[in-house]
């Protein structure tokens, strides 16, 4: 798979060639959250061109890690998921991540704000369950942002899966999030709390009480928040 081979029995060495070549961890990252189809992948790696996203899952097809399936009744379309072997990567991948949560520094990892990435991560964990039992629209307004990225829509159905937008749905907002992209990633990832940017001015949120009140049950954080930060 790899443009050149280590040329090694070694199996770091053997693993390294399929899961080394650029964009490889990121998109199997997203294939371990349970991305399926090819434009919610996309999502998931918005810098990464369609052409070498095709590319890479063929790779990963090849190399037995991903499996493509047509989607019934949907011409045209397929889903791809980790075969058995895929799946083993998922302590791998979470090993990765926790690496780069402790040791990574927090300015280095703040220097890469992506505001699709941030709000793609935001709504696959999003918790329904302990929303009110109707359709809840919460609007996160980056005020750093140009017009093209500064408003984003979060859609939740009780139950179901939550939405996305970035072009306004037309419904009634419940919940406003008005913040800068910094501020709103430093939360994300556990650097900072709800609380504590408020406190600071930096976050400022209006609209329904009950939903705001109860926003630590329903906004998980990043799955590596909880991992801290440690001094080399």
């Amino acid at each position: 798979m790899a443009s050149g081979s280590y040329n090694q029995f070694c199996p770091v060495a053997m693993a390294a060639e399929i899961l080394c070549t650029r964009w490889t961890v990121v998109l199997l990252r997203e294939l371990v959250a349970g991305s399926t189809r090819f434009n919610d992948l996309r999502r998931g790696v918005p810098r990464m061109s369609p052409a070498l996203l095709s590319k890479r899952l063929k790779d990963l097809e090849a190399a037995g890690v991903v499996e493509r399936s047509k989607v019934v009744g949907e011409a045209d379309t397929f889903e791809y998921r980790l075969t058995k072997s895929g799946r083993d990567l998922a302590p791998v991948i979470e090993a990765v991540g926790i690496w780069g949560q402790r040791w990574i520094e927090t300015e280095s990892s703040l220097d890469n704000l992506d505001p699709n990435l941030l709000m793609w991560d935001m709504r696959r964990n999003i918790n329904p369950q302990p929303m009110p039992k109707h359709r809840n629209v919460i609007q996160v307004i980056f005020s750093d942002l140009q017009v093209s990225q500064k408003n984003w829509w979060l859609i939740v159905q009780s139950g179901e899966d939550v939405d996305l937008c970035s072009v306004d749905p037309g419904f009634d907002v419940d919940l406003y999030l008005s913040t800068d992209l910094r501020t709103m990633t430093e939360v994300w990832m556990g650097y900072t709390t709800l609380t504590q940017a408020k406190a600071k001015g930096t976050l400022t949120i209006t609209g329904n009480r009950q939903l705001e009140a109860n926003m630590k049950t329903w906004l998980s954080l990043s799955p590596f928040a909880k991992f801290e930060k440690r001094v080399a």
